[in-house]
């Protein structure tokens, strides 16, 4: 059976939910533990759902359990057959594997019925209010919310005017069912929240069949007793959500009876995770596509060049609590820099290009050296790289005029190459302008690296790349698309109730765009790079981890993403 040996063999640490399941198990409440996944296919899933994915599949496995992986998809205005797609694809990438594959549309007649019964037992109507009406109507935090004047229509009346929303007879917003519950609740979710509304849309996986859709939080309650779920986890968020969740389980006197237990959710600092606003940036252009590498999405990441390893051992290492923050974006970096430490290959790159010619090397000879691929890694092996009469060096590898303790080429000094020889600065080149194009070197012969020279020492080493079997290369190099350190905070839930119609995220977030966000530089990596795929991953020295980009790169012509930089001042607390 799927799912019954956690990935990684790693159980969760020890948390509240466990405890919960533990207790349930040993007093016979629940015979098997069924978890879910959720996702509402309305977007790419982002950071936060692996936490979501590795809470509820981790759980699951190590109480030999199972977990599905269901769709709520109940708003086909928004919903599309691509992010079911991507969804799918996402959570195998993380390493998980669910049970069975469920969709709320899968149960759309079921609850359909259930709403009957609610109108029949005077527990529903209809009611005829817009939804700015409705929403007006609803109340205040501080204030209870006021009757709808339809809130009294028989039970009669209601069965009818339901039928006829189903049979097609009303247009979208004309109508909609609402839950008869108390307007003057203190919790604004049981002020008669609306469990359906018409929609005259196409839906990916019922087609035409149905223009009244039920509202999330009245169909996910149903999906999650349908299905036999033991413990519904979600984020926390939804806490205010519960006691309509119970309510609709009860009234609509369901069989199983599942119960919500909420977790904090994963917030990152410089990152936004709602998915209107990250539909946002996509629609507007400000990013390229939900996968741009600088997107917080699993698609986004993946390509930039993160692997699953590292997310999932982040998510462990934040745990499960009922502790709502924010977590560094650093913690993140560290545990990618810690996966790909010991599985990338090291190799030299140059970003930002500037010719050297090492005047006492000969003409047209071309000399192999041997370099290691990790030296963290043995195992990973050596490869040749050619050397020759011309290199390119990195342009802040050399200045003219030279600070205090810059130990890099300038005229007179010398540096060794990395994996080759020592050469001397000795000549500088400039254009019209003043620039500096090229700078003449000679090199030492007796200096070879591993050759066991110890005749006098330098303290500056630089990278290079040969220039006549260089690859041009583009690097693309990534800040975080947030600038401010806390954007503002983001609930992923659909609000339940007077929310028929969901009103458009605020662009003020916007304003926090970091406007050097990405940067494209040209240069060449060394010349085996010509043959490396999309995802193939590869520490540059100096400059950080880079991957392959699978959208940009052609053949013969990579695109690099930089994953990571190679340093951080990050580090993880002591236990």
């Amino acid at each position: 059976m799927k799912g019954l040996i956690p990935v990684d063999n790693r159980t969760t640490p020890p948390n509240f939910i466990k405890n919960i399941i533990t207790e349930d198990l040993r007093s016979g409440k629940v015979q098997e533990v069924i978890t879910r996944f959720p996702p509402e296919p309305n977007g790419y899933l982002h950071i936060g759902h692996a936490k979501a994915i590795w809470i509820n599949f981790t759980l699951g496995a190590e109480f030999g359990g199972k977990t599905n992986l269901r769709f709520d998809d109940t708003n086909p205005v928004k919903e599309d057959v691509e992010y079911v797609q991507s969804i799918q694809e996402d959570v195998k990438w993380l390493g998980f594997e669910w049970n069975e594959k469920r969709f709320a549309s899968d149960y759309f007649d079921e609850m359909y019925n259930r709403a009957v019964l609610l109108i029949q037992k005077g527990k529903a109507y209809v009611d005829d209010q817009s939804a700015d009406k409705i929403r007006e109507m609803r109340g205040t935090l501080t204030e209870p919310g006021k009757n709808s004047p339809y809130r009294d229509r028989t039970v009669e009346e209601n069965l009818d005017l339901f039928a006829r929303m189903r049979a097609g007879e009303f247009q979208n917003g004309e109508k909609v069912l609402r839950a008869k519950i108390d307007m003057a609740s203190p919790n604004i979710n049981l002020r008669d929240p609306v469990i359906y509304r018409i929609a005259h849309a196409h839906h990916h996986n019922t087609g035409d069949k149905w223009c009244i859709y039920p509202m999330y939080a009245f169909a996910h309650p149903l999906e999650d007793a349908i299905e036999g779920v033991t413990h519904s986890l979600c984020s926390l968020e939804f806490e205010d959500q519960r006691p309509f969740y119970d309510w609709v389980i009860a009234e609509c006197e369901m069989e199983s009876q599942p119960h919500q237990y909420e977790f904090g959710r994963l917030n990152l600092s410089q990152m936004v995770t709602s998915k209107r606003k990250l539909k946002l940036l996509v629609d507007e252009g400000h990013v390229d596509g939900w996968d741009d590498p600088r997107m917080p999405t699993i698609s986004g990441l993946r390509r930039r060049g993160y692997t699953p390893e590292a997310i999932r051992d982040f998510v462990f290492e934040t745990g499960i609590s009922k502790s709502q923050g924010v977590i560094d974006l650093q913690t993140l970096e560290h545990f990618v820099r810690e996966d790909l430490k010991l599985k990338a290959p090291r190799t030299m790159a140059v970003l930002h290009p500037l010719k050297v010619v090492i005047t006492n090397y000969p003409e047209g000879e071309v000399e192999w050296l041997e370099a290691e691929n990790n030296v963290e890694n043995p195992e990973m092996g050596n490869r040749q790289i050619p050397f020759s009469r011309e290199i390119y060096i990195e342009q802040d590898d050399f200045m003219e005029n030279p600070p205090n303790k810059y130990f890099r080429l300038f005229p007179g000094n010398e540096v060794r190459l990395k994996h080759a020889y020592f050469i001397k600065c000795n000549d500088v080149i400039k254009d019209a302008e003043g620039n500096v194009v090229e700078i003449h070197c000679t090199y030492d012969p007796e200096t070879k690296s591993g050759s066991g020279f110890t005749g006098r020492k330098v303290k500056g080493t630089i990278h290079w790349v040969e220039a006549s079997q260089a690859v041009p290369a583009e690097f693309r190099l990534y800040e975080p698309l947030i600038s401010a350190e806390a954007p503002e905070a983001d609930a992923e839930a659909e609000v339940a109730g007077a929310e028929v119609v969901e009103e458009q995220p605020e662009k003020t977030f916007l304003d926090q765009l970091n406007p050097n966000s990405l940067e494209i530089v040209h240069g060449y990596v060394e010349q085996e790079m010509k043959e490396a795929k999309a995802q193939d991953k590869f520490q540059f020295f100096r400059h950080g981890y880079f991957s392959v980009d699978p959208k940009h790169s052609e053949p013969g012509r990579p695109v690099f993403n930089r994953v990571v930089s190679l340093k951080s001042s990050f580090q993880l607390p002591k236990a």
